[in-house]
């Protein structure tokens, strides 16, 4: 398993090992004792699984209280995901990684408490699958709006398809800071 750190502390890329041969492949989505090893989570209470169609944007979401880390993969298909650092206080602040997760590269990104998450589908349609270290709490959710120019995210679509509660979400300068994860 290779693990990098992204320009964002905590934000992990995963290449976990693959093991091919003529029947198709095999690797673990998940190991407690290995991914312990590069610092994540031992503990997920949580596993999400959406499916989407080409040009689909979800997010930029984030909860708090119960901030959630997730790690985040795709099954069937191809997306761009990202993860923006929104802790006031963080050196990152306002910062973003974006990396492509499909079936056939089997990456995955560990992307922490306090970050927002969001990804775009690039493929005919995709199955996104995601751990989460904290419960979803309807009443703690929180989004950004997807193409907030003071965060500048390079979105491979410019007018993707959005859900009407990720239409009106807030640029990152008007969420006040006692909603938001701050930086220890």
């Amino acid at each position: 398993m290779k693990v990098t750190e992204t320009k964002l502390p905590g934000v992990l890329l995963i290449e976990p090992d693959v093991y091919e041969d003529s029947r198709g492949y095999f690797l673990e989505t998940w190991n407690a004792a290995r991914y312990k090893q590069y610092g994540l989570p031992e503990k997920f209470v949580q596993d999400n699984l959406s499916f989407s169609r080409r040009g689909v944007l979800r997010g930029l979401h984030f909860q708090n209280p119960n901030p959630q880390g997730k790690l985040v993969y795709v099954i069937q298909g191809e997306v761009f995901d990202v993860a923006v650092d929104i802790r006031p206080g963080s050196p990152t602040f306002g910062q973003w990684v974006g990396v492509t997760l499909s079936s056939d590269n089997k990456r995955q990104l560990y992307i922490p408490e306090g970050f927002a998450h969001g990804f775009c589908v690039m493929s005919e349609a995709a199955l996104f699958a995601y751990k989460c270290t904290d419960f979803y709490n309807p009443k703690a959710e929180g989004g950004i709006i997807w193409n907030d120019p003071d965060i500048g995210i390079e979105w491979p679509v410019q007018e993707p398809v959005l859900n009407e509660k990720d239409k009106a979400c807030p640029h990152l300068r008007d969420i006040p800071p006692e909603r938001l994860v701050w930086y220890i």
